[in-house]
């Protein structure tokens, strides 16, 4: 199988959700499969890498960004049978929305208590909000898979739909009882015979450390020489430095030097509240350490109370600080350390990876071939272009960070046409003007246009805007088979006249007010990059994007009687002109309706909208908006592959396909 891990953490970063990533797509390596990691930050040879921020407040956090069109183009050209999202963030939900719409069979992973999180940093009002969104992401997955039979019943009563059980193993042979340092521990001033207690994780409020501290304090009273480690790095760590001069940091460590650590430890505190899991309890069951946790995740499936560990019931913290004083009395060798041990050995990943291949198998289809044959479905090669006789777009505003330049350039890959007209505004003037930057996205529209006018001998007209009204002193201008104008009169393939103008001329504000139109554009680039920030918040809620430029022209009266009356100008041009219809952009606003005798077809743009507008070789005129032509391109693509595959297949092959691109 071809399998696409998406997330937001992976190796070399040091965390439970990392390291369990690793072992999955290294395990199902070595079963054959062929795995590809799309994560963020930085990544080594064959990994994807994905625009990320930084979480506020906690920078070793980073917070994938949204980004549909990319992952769609990956997978249009290599097409996995199943993609597994491990993180809900904004580039998780992302994944899911591009693979629901290209029918890629999708599971999700619930590593992390984000919800629960939000208790620790006083954001408790924000929990009702979180759920939903987590279930909304999950909900559109075909599965969601939860490392503890616990959270598997919990995310089930909340109304998660097809949750099932994946589990985590243990590196018994990398964490083992015979790595235990007498160096290490004479340097955190342990001698043969005092005891050395450990935290291991992520120095954070969620990990709850609180009641670590006053564990370590208890178990000091008791038996003062007492050695307290915390093993890791976080943002509160130098707050607990500072206040317990007395406890001793080991700073993150990896590998063989993390099991030392394990290992030349006695016991292991884990007083977490919020783990889906635990990583760190069955590696320091598998240390030979006496472990203290609460009773639930890791502990509650493999601690059983002193017969291989200490347990606490979920929230009794005076009952762990009990707990933790009585491991004090477990010095090594020990049988309950021995059986910690014991059970870490029948907890190895190979069982863990071969339930998660099975699970993507049963989303794809996989499993069902092996019950009885049947279609399947072809890998989606070259795609037929979808042809049409004319292609009208408008507004491209390339020179602006907010041109969708690269959803025009996937746009103009997937059509061949006669002529293709670009309807104004294609290059921003303006913005280059105030020392916008040109990005290597935008000369790949350039590069592409001219393409289709070398190599496809289609014909291309490009009439000025106001944005690059600096053409207007050189037209008309020919070379080729571009041709440069103000205005153009399109003959449809029905007989029908269409004006084709950009519209710049009817807005009396950009005809007789430049200095106010340039100031109008500096604020609908400000509205623009407001509007970004706004919609990063909206992916944390789980809405789908907003405009607020469309929000305000349909509010505004001033907006709406200036649309309107603008519409209705370029009509009348129409009539004057003796046309059927007009095709026109400027004002960013699609549109297709007709009044009376005139059609008034608007294109667009693409900083927002993502809209065209075709002409069909039988003159029929269709605004189409880039999101659902780009879907239905693959589904085209897929239904041919389908129907050749249905032709070749022997008679005896099962050709169900609704159950495969359902």
């Amino acid at each position: 199988m071809k399998i696409d891990f998406v997330t937001d953490t992976f190796a070399p970063d040091v965390n439970g959700v990392a390291m369990t990533l690793g072992r999955l797509s290294e395990g199902l390596r070595e079963r054959g499969h062929r795995v590809h990691v799309i994560r963020t930050g930085t990544g080594s040879d064959g990994e994807t890498i994905a625009a990320s921020i930084p979480l506020p407040g906690y920078k070793e956090v980073r917070v994938g960004l949204p980004d549909p069109f990319k992952l769609r183009k990956r997978w249009l050209r290599k097409r996995p049978d199943a993609i597994y999202v491990a993180t809900e963030s904004p580039l998780g939900k992302s994944a899911v929305k591009a693979a629901r719409a290209l029918g890629i069979p999708v599971a999700s992973g619930f590593h992390t208590n984000f919800h629960e999180y939000m208790e620790r940093y006083s954001l408790g009002g924000l929990q009702p909000m979180a759920m939903a969104y987590l279930k909304k992401f999950h909900g559109k997955t075909d599965c969601t898979l939860a490392p503890s039979p616990e959270l598997v019943d919990r995310l089930k009563n909340e109304g998660f739909s097809n949750v099932h059980l994946l589990g985590r193993g243990v590196d018994t042979t990398l964490f083992h009882p015979s790595k235990r340092s007498e160096q290490l521990r004479s340097q955190w001033g342990a001698s043969p015979g005092s005891k050395v207690a450990l935290v291991v994780g992520r120095i954070a409020a969620e990990k709850n450390l609180d009641l670590a501290v006053t564990s370590f304090e208890a178990m000091r009273k008791t038996m003062p020489d007492t050695q307290c480690v915390m093993v890791g790095d976080g943002p509160v760590r130098e707050k607990i430095a500072a206040k317990y001069p007395w406890i001793q940091f080991a700073g993150m460590q990896l590998g063989e030097d993390l099991a030392t650590h394990y290992a030349s430890a006695d016991i292991l505190l884990f007083p977490s509240e919020t783990e889906t899991f635990g990583n760190v309890v069955l590696e320091g069951m598998a240390s030979g350490l006496a472990t203290v946790s609460y009773n639930y995740a890791a502990a509650a499936r493999f601690v059983d109370h002193e017969e291989n560990g200490l347990k606490a019931e979920k929230g009794d913290a005076e009952g762990f600080i009990r707990e933790a004083l009585a491991a004090l009395s477990f010095p090594t060798g020990h049988p309950l350390r021995i059986a910690a041990r014991n059970l870490a050995e029948t907890q190895g990943w190979d069982a863990v990876v071969e339930e998660f291949e099975n699970r993507l198998k049963d989303i794809s289809g996989e499993n069902a071939e092996q019950k009885k044959p049947y279609l399947r479905l072809p890998q989606v090669g070259k795609r037929k272009k979808v042809s049409f006789r004319t292609v009208f777009i408008s507004d491209l505003h390339l020179g602006t960070p907010d041109s969708k330049a690269s959803e025009v350039v996937d746009f103009l890959k997937q059509i061949s046409c006669e002529k293709l007209i670009l309807n104004g505004d294609i290059l921003d003037g303006w913005a280059l003007k105030r020392g916008s930057k040109w990005l290597p996205r935008h000369s790949r529209v350039i590069r592409k246009i001219l393409k289709m006018s070398e190599k496809d001998d289609t014909e291309v007209i490009y009439l000025r805007g106001n944005h690059d009204e600096i053409l207007e002193r050189f037209l008309p201008l020919a070379f080729g088979n571009i041709r440069f104008l103000k205005e153009h009169i399109h003959v449809s393939a029905d007989d029908k006249r269409y004006l084709v103008v950009h519209g710049d001329g009817f807005d009396s504000v950009s005809t007789n007010h430049k200095w106010l139109a340039v100031l109008g554009a500096v604020g609908y680039d400000t509205l623009l990059r407001i509007n970004r920030y706004y919609n990063k918040l909206r992916v944390w809620q789980g809405k789908e994007y907003f405009s607020l430029s469309k929000r305000v022209k349909s509010k505004v009266k001033s907006a709406v009687s200036f649309v309107d009356k603008y519409e209705q100008l370029l009509q009348e041009l129409a009539v004057h002109k003796n046309c059927d219809g007009i095709i026109c952009g400027h004002i960013h606003t699609p549109e297709d309706k007709q009044v009376g005798e005139i059609r008034y077809l608007n294109s667009g743009d693409w900083v927002e909208s993502l809209t065209a507008i075709v002409e069909h070789h039988d003159g029929r005129m269709e605004l189409i908006e880039f999101d659902k032509f780009m879907a239905s391109c693959h589904e085209e693509s897929l239904n041919r592959a389908i129907e050749k595959e249905v032709k070749t297949a022997p008679p005896e092959i099962d050709t169900r396909l609704g159950m495969q691109i359902a």
